[in-house]
């Protein structure tokens, strides 16, 4: 049966969301297995707390560990170091169990991302891998954003390769045939942007395998005109954020107004589907986290803030990016368009 292996002490709510977040998607999908790793007394004492049937409870492994990696290390030192931690022991596992099918933590994404390249590795022809969170759109979907915070310094080479990697994503894990691109920067004419957007976008223009949609700017991120966005991990993790703070603030400005007065709490009364659904679009937790594409297996970096609910959708989104052969589509769509095992280093 598919393993996929959960970081039971990364996140700031760790362990009680993450155990919880990770058996509710046992619930949820019937055909795989999650192994926690991390202290064990810790992790079963959480699991004493839920209530789940024996069918859920065969389907559970935990292998001890006694480090924990904080937000507070310095990543490439803590990987390095604290070989017995939940993350690194878990980054190991995956690497070496044939069986497991991707990696889920919401620690430090710095740890994440330094032990993802040395423990698991690049795939052959990767210059940079990057994180790519999926973000609601007003069409019920989600757009891709490629990177979200990995590689704040980019080439355009590299800004081609997260076009390819993510479009491979969009096919693999959610049915996207022909996924639109679209370039982040400050104007949709071509000419706008600085360098390094004029470059990637004559590249964009000529690399085959991609359906190129031009210049977006953020506004469209969220209206779905486009099924990727590709951008500088600068860039990315501003637009990721704000977009993460509107939703909030949508959802705090309608609560507040709504207990105004009687008739404020009468007008809810008669909108409260459609507010329902407004706070559902605006709910980026429900999509999971950000896959880190470009490793050689699957592994997902959940939110730090993580509760249960997107805990549950990264397990089900590593589960469905590896059934889905996200690995193999990025390596053919790389090789198309002809980055080479040559270009790994650059």
């Amino acid at each position: 049966m598919q393993r996929i292996i959960v970081d039971a002490m990364g996140g700031d709510h760790a362990p009680q969301e993450i155990v919880k977040g990770a058996v509710d998607a046992l619930s949820m999908r019937k055909d795989f297995m999650v192994i926690f790793t991390g202290d064990e007394s810790l992790v079963k004492h959480e699991l004493e707390k839920l209530h789940y049937g024996e069918a859920v409870a065969q389907r559970i492994d935990i292998v001890h560990c006694s480090e924990v990696i904080t937000n507070d290390d310095v990543p490439t030192h803590a990987v390095r170091s604290k070989r017995d931690s939940s993350l690194v022991v878990g980054l190991r596992m995956l690497k070496t169990d044939e069986t497991a099918g991707g990696f889920v933590s919401a620690g430090s994404t710095g740890a994440v991302l330094t032990g993802g390249i040395i423990h698991v590795g690049r795939i052959k022809g990767v210059m940079r891998p990057a994180l790519c969170p999926g973000i609601p759109n007003v069409n019920g979907g989600r757009t891709l954003l490629c990177d979200c915070g990995a590689n704040a310094e980019c080439k355009p080479q590299y800004l081609v390769q997260f076009a390819l990697m993510a479009s491979a994503y969009a096919k693999a894990a959610f049915g996207v045939e022909d996924p639109r691109v679209g370039l982040l920067t400050n104007g949709t004419e071509e000419h706008k942007g600085d360098t390094l957007h004029q470059e990637a976008h004559a590249l964009l223009r000529e690399t085959k395998g991609l359906r190129f949609v031009g210049n977006i700017e953020g506004r469209d991120i969220m209206y779905g005109d486009c099924d990727v966005a590709v951008c500088d991990g600068f860039s990315g993790n501003i637009a990721l954020k704000s977009i993460e703070g509107c939703g909030k603030t949508v959802a705090s400005v309608l609560s507040q107004e709504f207990k105004r007065s009687v008739g404020s709490k009468f007008a809810y009364l008669c909108a409260r589907k459609q507010i329902g659904r407004l706070k559902e679009m605006l709910d980026y937790a429900k999509l999971g986290g950000s896959v880190f594409l470009g490793l050689r297996q699957i592994v997902v970096k959940s939110h730090g803030s993580s509760k249960a609910t997107s805990v549950a959708a990264s397990v089900c989104q590593a589960l469905d990016a590896y059934r889905g052969g996200l690995i193999e589509s990025i390596s053919a769509r790389l090789a198309e368009a002809g980055f080479g095992a040559e270009d790994a280093g650059e």
